[in-house]
């Protein structure tokens, strides 16, 4: 070969050599790798790598890349509007994209980390309770760690004005009773089919039977509960129990509202793994004793309850409660912050003027709240 045609075909091999290294030999990694490669992708990214070909195509399919079920999403052109009203085409559009959600996650076999919903599941019609029960029969979901679940409202349903022209108190004491029927319903399915849920964050009635099922999730390490129905009161001894029914729980956040009719009804929390405790988006909620040796940081709030009482009736219920200075000093002996304020190490020996600020925001005892109006 001349020297001029060998030198040509010396460099057009270097190029292809060098073209080859510059392609990154995907292909030819582990399975897992290449799997963990994929999971960075959104869910639409997904779908579109499925076309390139066939191998990533079955790639696509395994169920280790479909580990989050979020029906609380809005659409692309909702995102970040609360209280949104739409129409019932809207509606109905987004109602279809759940069931092919729903269907998309159980033909892939997906293998649920998280759960995230929001519907109403007392409503008979659309039987939402159903849909999230086939869903987890059909998925697997034995290693689900983090359930979001707002069981009282379905998101982007349409006002019935028809529903709330004559609002009449039976009936929506029925609607309550059936949404906490089928929340407790569920609430059995979730502990049978994903007992290792360490985050969980719902409305809750707080009836026996609720407590009784939620005490069965003994990995839990966070835990929120929020308002379910403002004239539902919670007993003590239930939240008592619960805290000490859950002996890995580390975060507890709790939105309590203390009917008028329970007035001066005092709580005890006992924990031996609690660290953090939210407790400022609750009303009437006042401490007589905490047993919390692991409790770090507590967040509390006093609610005025735009009540007037005369000065006799108030400083008898007054009476009954200890200062919440004193309940730390005696339940919490690690706490270091308090309402995000650094606590000083000597906190439990002497009070100090930016600790009393904190407890004239947070303390219900006579010392700390001398107004009539609650």
């Amino acid at each position: 070969m001349p020297p001029r045609k060998r030198a040509v075909a010396l460099l057009r091999g270097r190029q292809r050599r060098r073209a080859e290294e510059d392609v990154f030999p995907f292909n030819s990694l582990p399975v897992e790798c290449q799997l963990h490669v994929l999971s960075f992708l959104s869910e639409v990214d997904k779908c579109s790598a499925a076309l390139v070909c066939s191998g990533w195509s079955v790639l696509v399919r395994s169920g280790k890349l479909w580990r989050v079920a979020d029906f609380s999403r809005r659409g692309a052109f909702h995102m970040g509007q609360e209280g949104l009203l739409v129409s019932n085409r809207e509606f109905e559009r987004w109602k279809d994209w759940v069931h092919h959600y729903a269907h998309h996650l159980i033909s892939r076999g997906a293998s649920l980390l998280t759960l995230k919903a929001s519907f109403d599941l007392g409503d008979q019609y659309n039987k939402w309770g159903d849909l999230l029960a086939h869903l987890l029969e059909s998925v697997h979901c034995r290693d689900l760690s983090h359930l979001d679940l707002n069981w009282t409202f379905t998101l982007l349903e349409p006002l019935d004005l028809r529903q709330y022209s004559s609002p009449h108190a039976h009936q929506e004491s029925i609607t309550k009773m059936d949404q906490v029927k089928n929340f407790q319903v569920l609430l059995a399915k979730l502990a049978q089919s994903c007992p290792r849920i360490s985050k969980m964050r719902l409305h809750f009635d707080w009836s026996e039977t609720s407590v009784s099922l939620l005490t069965q999730f003994r990995h839990l390490r966070v835990l929120e509960l929020k308002y379910f129905w403002v004239f539902k009161g919670v007993n003590p001894g239930t939240l008592q129990s619960l805290t000490a029914s859950l002996p890995y729980l580390k975060s507890l956040t709790l939105h309590v509202l203390v009917p008028l009719r329970n007035l001066g009804v005092s709580y005890t929390l006992e924990s031996p793994s609690l660290e953090f405790l939210d407790v400022s988006q609750s009303r009437g909620l006042v401490f007589s004793r905490l047993h919390l040796p692991a409790l770090r940081e507590l967040r509390a709030k006093k609610m005025v309850r735009g009540i007037t009482l005369d000065r006799r009736t108030r400083l008898r219920i007054q009476s009954r409660w200890p200062c919440l200075y004193q309940v730390l000093r005696e339940g919490t002996p690690k706490l270091q912050a308090l309402n995000n304020e650094r606590l000083l190490p000597s906190w439990k020996e002497q009070s100090y003027q930016e600790l009393s600020s904190i407890l004239q925001q947070s303390c219900y005892c006579v010392q700390h709240l001398d107004s009539w109006l609650w």
